[in-house]
């Protein structure tokens, strides 16, 4: 058993949430994350591109891939060490995100709630430090798990190690070094629930819930992910395609000035706030507008929507126009939240 199966010139469109066409030049589904240091012994991975595709919801190709992609299918979940307040999980790169959202809760453990419904592996979950309605999978990070391809050993990363950041850490700053294979969480049985980001409280109020649990927030947060975003599987999107800019506090004061509604979030530094690109993309007239089956969803302004048969070279040149224009009316720079192949974003 060699732990891993490979495949050429494989269409990549069933394997990107875009839904754009793309092929890459050759494909390795992995078994066990101990089958990567022979896998990368092949001079086509040694020498030329190579990245991790899981379920490809966080990624838009511009043009097909010319190395390998890696899919890492390991999907084991389990308890390693527990106590009264807290347990350590670790689960596989392969699980699906809000698969293991589902199974901490059930388990009576605390922390994931207000990320759940989020697409995407959970390999991909430290890369991007994902996060959503006030909370970031960094926060519990104990251990990453991922092979190094320069030295062809797994090892093992502690939080620090990790240097997470908003929408960052050390995996995607090196993206071509890294390949994560487990993360190791530890998650609370008890903790004060986060509530007041984003209509969460009133969600809860809607769904007749007086004494929330965590179990309750994960509903909560679904259900507005659910209304708020379009779905993946309707109509071809990467969830939120631009981050929210984080700016000097003196440029967020004179734009709130002159912008009443303008969203000012926390930058997470006394120095910096945070903006809220939808409310922008937005003002800036986006929301709801279609360039053949290149769009933005009329559902929310951060999403970019494929219709049916746009390439991924559309609707880069889309979202460079949404940026274009946002920097035009409120000298704020748009940056991207998924991985763009093939391109950059800035031309």
């Amino acid at each position: 058993m060699t732990g891993y199966q490979l495949a050429e010139n494989v269409s990549l469109q069933g394997r990107n949430t875009f839904r754009v066409s793309a092929r890459a030049a050759m494909m390795a589904d992995v078994k066990r994350a101990d089958a990567l240091a022979e896998l990368f012994d092949y001079a086509m991975l040694r020498d030329g591109p190579v990245m991790v595709l899981g379920e490809g919801s966080n990624l838009l190709f511009a043009a097909d891939y010319p190395g390998v992609a890696i899919c890492l299918t390991m999907s084991e979940i389990g308890i390693l060490d527990s106590n009264g307040e807290n347990a350590l999980v670790r689960c596989d790169a392969g699980v699906a995100w809000n698969d293991l959202v589902g199974w901490t809760l059930a388990r009576g453990l605390v922390g994931l709630e207000n990320l759940a419904l989020i697409p995407g592996s959970v390999g991909a979950a430290p890369i991007q430090n994902i996060g959503a309605y006030g909370a970031e999978v960094g926060e519990y990070v104990e251990t990453v798990e991922a092979f190094q391809r320069d030295t062809g050993q797994i090892k093992r990363l502690s939080k620090e190690q990790c240097e997470f950041a908003y929408r960052d850490s050390l995996f995607k700053r090196e993206m071509d070094r890294w390949v994560v294979t487990a993360i190791e969480l530890r998650l609370p049985r008890e903790h004060p629930l986060r509530m007041d980001y984003a209509g969460v409280r009133e969600e809860l109020a809607a769904m007749g819930v007086q004494q929330p649990r965590a179990v309750h927030v994960a509903e909560a947060v679904s259900r507005l992910r659910t209304r708020k975003l379009p779905n993946p599987a309707l109509i071809g999107n990467a969830g939120s395609f631009f981050k929210n800019p984080v700016v000097a506090h003196s440029l967020a004061d004179a734009l709130a000035s002159e912008h009443a509604d303008l969203p000012v979030y926390p930058g997470g530094d006394p120095a910096l706030r945070k903006l809220s690109a939808a409310w922008m993309i937005e003002s800036a007239g986006w929301k709801g507008f279609r360039d053949g089956d290149a769009g933005i969803s009329a559902q929310h302004a951060l999403v970019l929507v494929n219709h049916g048969h746009a390439s991924g070279e559309q609707l880069l040149g889309l979202a460079r126009r949404v940026a274009e224009s946002v920097r035009e009316k409120f000298a704020v720079q748009l940056e991207p939240e998924p991985r763009i192949i093939g391109a950059t974003f800035a031309e």
